[in-house]
């Protein structure tokens, strides 16, 4: 059995520290150096599982792993995240494994604060806000896109609240013991495989913890056709975690694919019927364009007139991601119920 992260204040718990990357030259060496700058005392190790890369990633993970010990590499040919992941936590070898991003950067004392919140909370996995920044205006109106409540709902993780329990968290700081014994990620899924993960987590009883304390930097895609992909990709997964695991949904994910049938429907009645079904994506486009005031706010102006467009690409993708998502993704997923990538560990 692993151990157990709750050990004495002499002895801080050993972590490893995993990274799934593909195509990250751009920030993979500043999320690194974060890692390795950490605020926390205990023995630490970074595995970076490295997918088919086409540009300098593989040499800059060279680098690092040439400048500091505790940088390891292993292969993910796929190129597949959650393959990764399973790699990477089959490489690595401590109780606490912390999932960590090639474009997010923790803050200084994410570990120390995540490993402290395991002991407190008893919980298998601890997570915080996922804290969007861009580097130019475009990003910039995307990260105020991400972090305000008209552009993904409630969600505490983008959007921020009180510490407690949650249905899932960014990224995570799991204890082993916990992804052992659910046989890790499930590789069939190219996204959710976070949600779908912790919601096996919560099935089984254990705890996923959110708390505000913790917080990682997140850099968002840089254009409107990666960002479109992006947030397909989000719709068309989280259909196949509903389908696979029955009574996961709730309202806040119906809202996009609702949103698009509304807004398809109005502009067809407006055409072929009567003008007043223009209404409909009238009003939409009015309520994003309130919400992007607030949203905008301390923003330059360039960055602020795009956050409707950045608002409604996140809604319009995900909203027919999840309308056009294939039956015969569930069915493939179904096919194999459980992982079984770490189930000789269990």
């Amino acid at each position: 059995m692993s151990e157990n992260p709750q050990t004495s204040t002499a002895q801080p718990t050993a972590v490893s520290v995993i990274m799934p990357v593909l195509n990250e030259e751009r920030h993979l060496r500043g999320a690194v150096h974060a890692i390795l700058q950490q605020e926390y005392a205990g023995e630490m190790e970074v595995v970076i599982a490295l997918g088919p890369s086409t540009d300098r990633t593989d040499e800059i993970a060279a680098e690092l792993v040439a400048e500091d010990p505790r940088v390891h590499t292993v292969p993910n040919p796929t190129g597949r995240t959650p393959a990764a992941l399973n790699a990477a936590i089959k490489a690595s070898r401590h109780p606490v494994v912390v999932r960590v991003d090639g474009h997010g950067m923790l803050s200084p004392n994410y570990i120390a604060t995540a490993v402290r919140l395991l002991e407190q909370t008893g919980a298998q996995n601890v997570g915080g806000i996922m804290h969007a920044e861009g580097e130019n205006d475009w990003e910039r109106a995307v990260a105020a896109a991400m972090t305000s409540k008209i552009g993904v709902g409630n969600a505490a993780f983008h959007t921020g609240g009180e510490a407690g329990p949650a249905e899932t968290v960014y990224l995570g700081v799991f204890r082993r013991e916990a992804l052992e014994q659910q046989g890790g990620y499930n590789e069939e899924f190219i996204r959710a495989q976070d949600w779908e993960l912790n919601f096996r987590i919560r099935e089984a009883g254990g705890l996923i913890w959110f708390s505000p304390e913790l917080k990682v930097s997140y850099r968002p895609r840089p254009s409107v056709k990666a960002l479109a992909k992006q947030y397909k990709d989000y719709g068309r997964w989280r259909h196949v975690v509903a389908r696979y695991h029955e009574g996961s949904i709730n309202l806040r994910y119906l809202a996009p694919p609702t949103a698009v049938c509304a807004i398809a429907a109005g502009l067809f009645v407006g055409a072929a019927v009567h003008p007043l079904g223009f209404v409909i994506p009238a009003g939409y486009l009015a309520a994003i364009a309130a919400g992007s005031v607030p949203a905008g706010k301390g923003l330059p102006l360039k960055a602020r007139l795009q956050i409707p467009v950045a608002l409604a690409t996140m809604h319009m993708s995900w909203g027919y991601g999840f309308l056009t998502s294939p039956k015969a993704l569930a069915k493939k997923v179904i096919a194999s119920r459980r992982p079984a990538v770490l189930r000789e560990n269990v």
